[in-house]
């Protein structure tokens, strides 16, 4: 994993894009499929879908910009780690019923979404102490 923690923030932005992209449209496309298979609500998966569209816009726009507002970058460390928060909560609120496979889908990608913020944030700071302007070197 040491390799993992020398991406650069911009890498980072990029693979948290195409992750929460695919979801958000696995999760806006295949709402019932999917809802089916894991036991969760088809409503709430086209939600969780929406959701992503616009955070996935944003990801993009920080991404392609010549220098990568740290501002910017710790909205998306805060917001993946409300998500990780948010995917737990609904787990133990017994406010949905998963099957197994439910339950190991939302953990799956509650611990994606961990290591995102975990990756952009060591990205953030090792950036700041090498004097790199926010990703403008990668």
């Amino acid at each position: 994993m040491p390799y993992l923690n020398q991406l650069s923030l911009r890498t980072t932005l990029w693979i948290d894009a195409v992750a929460s992209g695919a979801t958000g449209l696995l999760a806006l496309l295949g709402a019932g499929p999917l809802g089916d298979l894991l036991d969760l609500p088809a409503t709430l998966l086209r939600v969780v879908g929406g959701f992503l569209v616009p955070f996935v816009i944003y990801l993009v726009v920080l991404a392609t910009r010549d220098v990568v507002s740290r501002t910017g970058a710790w909205v998306v460390v805060a917001f993946n780690l409300i998500w990780v928060a948010g995917s737990i909560l609904i787990l133990v609120s017994g406010q949905v019923d998963p099957n197994p496979l439910g339950y190991a889908f939302v953990i799956a990608q509650a611990a994606a979404v961990a290591l995102f913020a975990e990756l952009q944030a060591t990205a953030l700071a090792r950036e700041a102490r090498a004097g790199q302007p926010n990703g403008a070197m990668a």
